[in-house]
């Protein structure tokens, strides 16, 4: 077994850490729960790219939210981000324990929370219209079913319509999911933030396909269902708008999964399930 990593040594030092434990890594960071030389406990997250990639205004978007729905921002280096350690189980543990109703509750909440105390300069940012890119540029191979074929371009032509009717774009999360919300001593909070500007219906898009590691309970239509209405009314907008952006957010992670070329991909089922829920909006 391998040594678990440590922190660049100048990261202990610029932002006086006195210990750390390693926590996970993921495809884009390294993570570590670390304690602050003054005793607080912290998140250090180091970005294996060397640069922070399309979590550059993670720090401005949770700075802005000011703590009441999202964690503190402690520090941040060009490959860095410290911020507040949130101590308590995430949404996910809460959806796939068999409480999704609840879940979503809490989710729409700390959405509504972080919307109402946003104020931030967003000149600068990245946007809806050029995330979606990937999904404008995507190939098919040869052998890629014709049915996968069809969903993206219809795909395309609805986020195209989507991203051409935003009207007064928000600052936003940009990842707002179960398993990027954790419990805190002032409640459920936000972390892991993308940050970037657009339609406030994107906000909750890429939770419809949450939690992972509970399949059954995001391929049901009558939870998509639920979602869309219990969402929409409680987050003040349209509930056709909010699960054409749910739909166009999975073909969005089937593009970037792709590499350019789609072949198959584990979420086609989802999506194809998806397209049909929202014929009946």
């Amino acid at each position: 077994m391998s040594a678990e990593p440590d922190p660049p040594p100048a990261l202990l030092e610029d932002f006086d850490i006195s210990t750390h434990a390693f926590v996970e890594e993921t495809a884009a960071a390294r993570i570590w729960r670390v304690t602050l030389g003054d005793g607080r406990s912290a998140a250090l997250k180091v970005y294996v790219s060397g640069d922070k990639g399309n979590e550059s205004k993670a720090a401005d978007f949770l700075r802005a939210a000011d703590g009441g729905a999202a964690a503190h921002v402690y520090g941040e280096a060009p490959a860095a981000l410290l911020t507040e350690w949130l101590p308590g189980p995430p949404l996910g543990y809460l959806s796939r324990g068999g409480r999704d109703a609840d879940a979503a509750h809490e989710l729409v909440a700390v959405a509504n929370r972080l919307h109402g105390s946003l104020q931030c300069e967003t000149s600068g940012w990245p946007t809806l219209d050029s995330w979606f890119a990937p999904l404008f540029g995507i190939e098919f191979a040869t052998d890629c079913d014709g049915q996968a074929r069809k969903h993206i371009a219809r795909c395309q032509a609805l986020t195209q319509r989507l991203l051409t009717s935003q009207r007064d774009p928000k600052p936003l999360h940009g990842d707002l999911h179960h398993d990027n919300v954790r419990y805190s001593p002032r409640g459920y909070c936000a972390f892991d933030a993308k940050g970037v500007v657009g339609a406030r219906a994107y906000e909750l898009a890429n939770a419809f396909r949450h939690p992972k590691g509970a399949p059954d309970t995001v391929r049901d239509p009558a939870r998509l269902r639920y979602l869309q209405q219990l969402w929409s009314d409680a987050f003040a907008v349209e509930a056709r708008e909010l699960m054409g952006w749910a739909v166009a957010k999975v073909a969005l992670s089937i593009a970037w999964r792709s590499g350019g070329v789609l072949t198959c991909d584990p979420e086609l089922d989802l999506l194809d399930m998806m397209v049909g829920v929202l014929d009946e909006s």
